[in-house]
């Protein structure tokens, strides 16, 4: 399943966020864990994942760094103290968010024995 448009304008931000607060990424290997660490529900291109990344970047957010030691030049892209404390107020957020939408039957409670 893929996020319709409007969903994955406020996921998206936040899911870069935190692949990023495992460390430094370039935009291919976001791009790769993205679609490989939510089972393709969070999958986006380069085209949509890089205005995104300046986005954040304009905001403060994240910060790049060229790496030329390579064949080819890339951009990698690390979250900032500013971006850390914007991805523990998302996650608290999003937690709000789905206990509210579990209260409507939206998101199904978690099975008993089970992990949320």
């Amino acid at each position: 399943m893929k996020l319709e448009r409007e969903m994955m304008r406020g996921a998206g931000p936040a899911a870069v966020l935190a692949l990023l607060s495992g460390g430094e990424k370039y935009g291919y290997e976001l791009v790769e864990a993205l679609r490989q660490q939510s089972d393709g529900v969070l999958a986006m291109g380069q085209s949509t994942l890089y205005p995104m990344l300046y986005n954040l970047e304009a905001k403060g957010l994240v910060a790049a760094r060229v790496d030329e030691s390579g064949p080819r030049s890339r951009r990698y892209y690390r979250l900032t103290r500013q971006g850390e404390k914007k991805l523990a107020n998302d996650r608290q957020q999003w937690a709000a968010l789905v206990d509210a939408l579990r209260m409507l039957g939206i998101v199904p409670a978690p099975a008993a024995g089970g992990t949320s």
